[in-house]
């Protein structure tokens, strides 16, 4: 049974964000984002550094606490034309407590300045600065939210396919795996879902795919080949029109002998782990995620 808290955070998405007037321009769209980022303060003692990953700009985010030598590489969402590290920094702050890693959020390139494969491009260039700083890839774990989810998949494929070490593990976050928005969810679950709308994902994914198949495999990772990915932890809500997009892209990756576990949370929306510091729901996901990451590293 969801929680009081979740019921008054519910109504607040829709009357907030899914019943309000579409953003008039993509820089509208950013400035809302960030500022729905902007009513949580950082944990105490929590540190924050930039940093240049590569040819990729970023901030390190650490608990008090925290491993130098074990990463958690955080893949921001906002459907690849939103978001950034500094929107991400309450959330990495809890990945990095709950885990007892450093993060590292990286600001990978947006579209439409920047359309697929931009993003990807800046996610593979951050990993392998991170390798080459000494971080073993055993040491290290993906996490992406919503498109962030996505891009990390995508990530795995091409790393694979590069013959470069994959990372340990990877923890998806209401990923956003099918662009093509197929999944029957889009249409079972336009109600329950307190934030999105299929408008909405297919405007984004219009412009991060700027032209290009929505079921390329690296853009919609739900069409690509997934064996010999590393063991993925996949959160998702019920009340999500992306509901699908998880439960498919599970379905696939064990079919591929991925060990998948995907954990589908009763009456919760797209990514509420972002509104942990009031919502019981996402203090407990978050807490599982760390232990998950735990296991993961060696």
């Amino acid at each position: 049974m969801a929680s009081p808290e979740s019921e008054r955070i519910r109504r607040w998405l829709v009357r907030n964000v899914k019943q309000a007037p579409l953003p008039s321009s993509i820089q509208e769209a950013r400035a809302n984002l960030e500022g729905m980022s902007s009513w949580v303060p950082l944990p105490s003692l929590t540190r924050v550094e930039p940093v240049l990953a590569g040819s990729v700009s970023g901030e390190w985010v650490s608990a008090p606490g925290a491993a130098q030598d074990r990463v958690i590489l955080c893949l921001h969402g906002g459907g690849y034309t939103m978001g950034s590290s500094k929107a991400t920094h309450v959330l990495a702050a809890n990945f990095s407590a709950a885990s007892g890693c450093r993060v590292l959020v990286i600001d990978y390139r947006l579209a439409p300045e920047h359309p697929f494969p931009a993003a990807l491009e800046d996610t593979i260039s951050a990993y392998r600065w991170l390798l080459q700083q000494g971080i073993r890839s055993d040491r290290i774990v993906l996490a992406g939210l919503s498109a962030g989810g996505g891009l990390a998949l995508s990530a795995l494929v091409s790393l694979r396919d590069a013959k470069i070490d994959l990372p340990a593990a990877a923890v998806l976050i209401s990923p956003w795996t099918d662009l093509a928005g197929t999944g029957k969810s889009v249409g079972t679950r336009a109600k329950a879902d307190p934030w999105l709308t299929d408008e909405m994902n297919q405007y984004h994914a219009a412009l991060y795919a700027g032209g290009k198949d929505l079921r390329h495999p690296l853009i919609s990772p739900l069409y690509a080949d997934l064996h010999g990915l590393p063991p993925l932890l996949i959160h998702v809500g019920t009340d999500e029109i992306m509901l699908d997009d998880s439960t498919r892209i599970a379905e696939q990756a064990r079919n591929a002998g991925v060990e998948a576990t995907l954990d589908v949370w009763e009456g919760m929306w797209h990514v509420w782990h972002a509104f942990a510091s009031r919502l019981p729901e996402g203090k407990k996901a978050i807490e599982q995620i760390g232990q998950f990451i735990r296991r993961s590293q060696r």
